[in-house]
């Protein structure tokens, strides 16, 4: 009524809107903040920005659990960073299905979101929530039983298993922490709140940074708790985190809000969830365990090429996760463009991420070839490992420009609830394709570890354009979630 008692007034004129500042910089400030935009309307490029820079801390935040907790414990001996490894090893079951519970809800968290439906995106998550503190529980029981039996299964010594028991207890037993800071994280990327994911990762990791030299080695009040006080000081930042969280998702005012009339079970729902969930996890879990095979190649030519080859691959997996925060956004951009029956909305946001991505990877990469080997003397001075991490950094950063683009691609497909696409392709790429080939480049070809860090190169080469192929004939824009 506003607009026409001013239109019918000649002698009123409102004030142009001042043009909305499309810099970079003001991009990053507004995401910091905390972005209220629309993302299925608007410039493609700016929405790919605002979405991308708090999932790129967020991803930054979480690698800094492992490091703040190897860099105390490692003042503890060797059998107190054995516990550590170990028991982080056992965990990858956790974090596979952690981020398959993620890839679910996100997926159909933005769907509901696109669509304009933002009691349907809560009631997803409710769901996805219900399924995993299931999950949590029986993991739970069955670790904090079972801790000294897995650690004897993983190898560990008589003194690991005395040293790392409370150790694994604590953390098996408080994996409920891990699942919910990942699954909530997931529901508010997928709601386009990704600010409120990143402030959760940096509550989480501070109270673990000053906690956890406390309860390991006990100054003043605190107790010693050694190696175990590492997992403690972890279960806490992450439970305080992943409560945070639960805080922000059931608080009026935000994207997505839960309320009472949405705490029930909705068995129909909740099946749809385990489906993409299921097949979530599956991707992970086989993109995860390809490495053990590269690993079993690579040992048999002696410790210094394992050992170049561990710090080589450390330092690539951390240049890509930013690239996975990318990705992620492009991922929330295909489900809530899908949502609001917008595919055409949603293959540009993939192509515009991709593009961001390989600028991004593209430096890094080249940074990572001319200088491979400083960066792995800031690890080792060993002249019988440098080499070995060199060359697997060169080799493997020669392949960044086209995995930036498929890690693009597979997060979209999952955005767009295509889990199986992603899932295929990994099982071929990794399992059918990277692993003969490095054997056979390393062994029969007489390369040895270079043949490895080659295959690996050509394996990621071979999933972009393979994901770009299937991407183009379009099929996941008719995915129902």
């Amino acid at each position: 009524m506003e607009s026409v008692r001013t239109s019918a007034s000649p002698s009123v004129e409102l004030p142009p809107s001042p043009p909305e500042d499309t810099g970079f910089w003001s991009g990053v400030r507004e995401a910091l903040r905390g972005s209220h935009r629309d993302y299925t309307q608007g410039p493609v490029g700016r929405s790919v920005l605002v979405l991308s820079v708090p999932m790129i801390l967020e991803m930054l935040m979480e690698s800094v659990f492992a490091v703040a907790d190897v860099f105390f414990v490692a003042k503890l001996g060797a059998d107190a960073v054995a516990t550590v490894g170990l028991t982080e090893s056992m965990l990858a079951l956790v974090y596979a299905l952690a981020m398959g519970l993620g890839i679910g809800a996100t997926a159909t968290v933005s769907r509901r979101i696109g669509e304009g439906d933002p009691d349907g995106a809560a009631r997803a998550a409710v769901q996805a929530i219900v399924l995993g503190l299931v999950l949590s529980v029986a993991i739970g029981v069955f670790g904090v039983a079972m801790a000294p039996r897995l650690l004897e299964w993983m190898g560990a010594s008589p003194g690991v298993v005395a040293t790392g028991t409370s150790f694994a207890r604590v953390m098996l037993g408080g994996n409920a922490a891990i699942l919910l800071l990942f699954l909530v994280n997931a529901i508010f990327r997928g709601a386009g709140d990704a600010a409120i994911a990143m402030r959760v990762l940096w509550l989480a990791n501070l109270i673990n940074i000053v906690l956890a030299p406390c309860l390991i080695f006990g100054p003043g009040p605190f107790p010693e708790l050694g190696v175990t006080g590492a997992a403690v000081a972890t279960t806490i930042g992450r439970g305080t985190g992943a409560l945070f969280a639960l805080w922000h998702l059931v608080r009026p005012g935000g994207r997505i809000t839960v309320g009472r009339r949405h705490l029930r079970v909705q068995p129909e729902l909740l099946a749809r969830i385990v489906r993409l969930s299921a097949s979530g996890a599956f991707q992970v879990l086989i993109g995860t365990a390809s490495w053990i095979g590269l690993v079993r190649i690579i040992s048999t030519f002696g410790s210094a090429a394992l050992a170049g080859y561990t710090i080589g691959i450390r330092i690539v997996l951390f240049a890509l996760l930013p690239s996975f925060g990318m990705s992620s956004a492009a991922a929330t951009m295909v489900g809530q463009a899908l949502g609001a029956r917008k595919p055409e909305r949603a293959e540009q946001a993939v192509w515009k991420a991709g593009f961001y991505n390989l600028c991004f990877l593209g430096s890094v990469g080249l940074c990572f070839v001319l200088f491979a080997g400083p960066l792995v003397r800031l690890f080792t001075d060993d002249p019988a490992i440098v080499p070995y991490g060199a060359a697997c950094l060169r080799t493997v950063a020669a392949g960044f420009l086209f995995y930036a683009y498929g890690m693009v691609f597979t997060q979209s497909f999952n955005g767009a609830g295509d889990t199986l696409t992603p899932t295929v392709l990994n099982l071929f790429v990794f399992w059918l394709w990277e692993i003969p080939l490095a054997y056979v480049l390393a062994v029969p070809l007489g390369m040895g570890p270079n043949g490895v860090f080659l295959a690996i190169t050509v394996a990621f080469s071979t999933m972009a354009v393979a994901s770009a192929l299937m991407f183009r004939r379009g099929r996941w824009k008719t995915r129902v979630v």
